[in-house]
């Protein structure tokens, strides 16, 4: 049993202790700075454990931003860049093969493809990303398109969100990120990014990629203009499709980083802190009760705030994420890449095992003559 001396939080640990579902309420009375944030993390690592055991896990993988020009202005975002800005760029196929064989040469499993929605790019140069790197590398799961850039593929076709995800799994899509998120409720959302897709859009299109048998993974971006009740009702929604479908593999808290935004300068934000990070994890932890997994995004957090994550109810740290630009082009000041040794020794050192995984949480096995996936890696959901 767990020993806490707040008021506040005892009937909720007695809730978790006996497995059942926490509230809203629950979820208000969690981000509330009267717990205290090491009896929470205490708590959320029961659940942690429960589902995960010791293991962390992490994988190797690499980033692909196949443009960053884009038609959408949020707010929030420092990647974005207009068509005759200097900074702007626009990959042709043979830049994305040699990404692709720059992951292959570095023993990847995974590449992560998202990128700005360029307004002169017809859907078949999207379609054509996925389709050249499933060809010449068919080992390499692709992880790609967030559910706003399927709603712009959507409007370049005419066609609907089963007909677009359909198409892009025949090119060789094998699972898709959880971006475009950001906070789902209209107040937040609104005004951070009034034009992108909304949140209804959002979840049809995980709804519909879990139809078909696509996992997706889930964010959500703290630490700007929402407010707490915001985030709880994000995280509920979240739990509500994952209850409908069981699709979602894994949630990651991603903290707003200011730096090279609008909104940053015009609210004067300041970064969250890693109290606010660790606070955020273990939240999610305890509400995401049927969320296998929760990552400790490093390139975010920094390394030592996601090492201590893995306390707070995080069990994955990501991977190597070999180029990365969208938190850097935010000031993140963290490595661009990590070798496997450096993420195994940060895990070790947070006194947990280290478990290589594919896209799909596929125990990951490695000799001499190269890499295949093992046993399914199963939590207890």
């Amino acid at each position: 049993m767990l020993q806490t001396t707040s008021p506040l939080l005892k009937p909720i640990r007695e809730k978790v202790e006996a497995g059942e579902r926490l509230s809203a309420d629950d979820g208000l009375v969690l981000e509330s700075p009267e717990v205290p944030l090491p009896e929470l993390g205490e708590l959320a690592n029961l659940v942690r454990e429960r589902k995960n055991g010791n293991a962390a896990y992490y994988n190797i993988n690499t980033h692909i931003n196949p443009t960053n020009i884009c038609v959408y202005r949020c707010t929030f975002c420092a990647f974005r860049s207009d068509l005759r800005e200097a900074k702007g760029y626009w990959m042709n196929d043979e830049q994305v093969l040699a990404r692709g064989q720059e992951a292959i040469d570095n023993g990847c499993t995974e590449m992560h493809v998202v990128g700005g929605l360029h307004h002169q790019a017809k859907y078949d140069w999207y379609r054509r990303v996925v389709e050249v790197l499933h060809t010449a590398y068919p080992t390499l799961h692709l992880k790609a398109w967030t559910p706003v850039e399927i709603d712009w593929f959507c409007r370049l076709t005419k066609k609907d969100v089963r007909w677009v995800l359909e198409d892009m799994m025949e090119a060789g899509l094998g699972s898709m990120p959880g971006g475009g998120a950001e906070i789902f409720h209209p107040e937040v959302r609104n005004h951070i990014c009034e034009h992108k897709a909304d949140s209804r859009r959002w979840f049809e299109t995980h709804r519909t990629a879990h139809e078909l048998g696509l996992k997706t993974n889930s964010t959500m971006l703290y630490g700007h203009i929402e407010q707490p009740y915001h985030r709880i009702d994000h995280l509920i929604r979240l739990r509500e499709l994952q209850d409908e479908t069981g699709g979602f593999q894994t949630f990651i808290p991603l903290a707003f980083h200011p730096e090279n935004t609008k909104l940053g300068a015009e609210r004067n934000i300041k970064r969250p802190s890693a109290l606010v990070d660790l606070r955020t994890m273990a939240v999610s932890r305890l509400m995401l009760d049927n969320f296998p997994h929760l990552k400790a995004y490093w390139i975010m957090l920094g390394i030592g705030t996601a090492q201590v994550a893995l306390a707070y109810g995080a069990d994955d740290i990501d991977g190597t994420v070999r180029h990365e630009l969208i938190y850097h082009d935010a000031g993140a000041t963290t490595p661009e890449v990590m070798s496997v040794g450096d993420i195994e020794q940060v895990i070790r050192e947070a006194g947990r095992d280290p478990i290589e995984r594919d896209t799909l949480y596929h125990r990951v096995e490695r000799s001499s003559e190269g890499w295949q996936t093992g046993q399914a890696i199963t939590a207890n959901a």
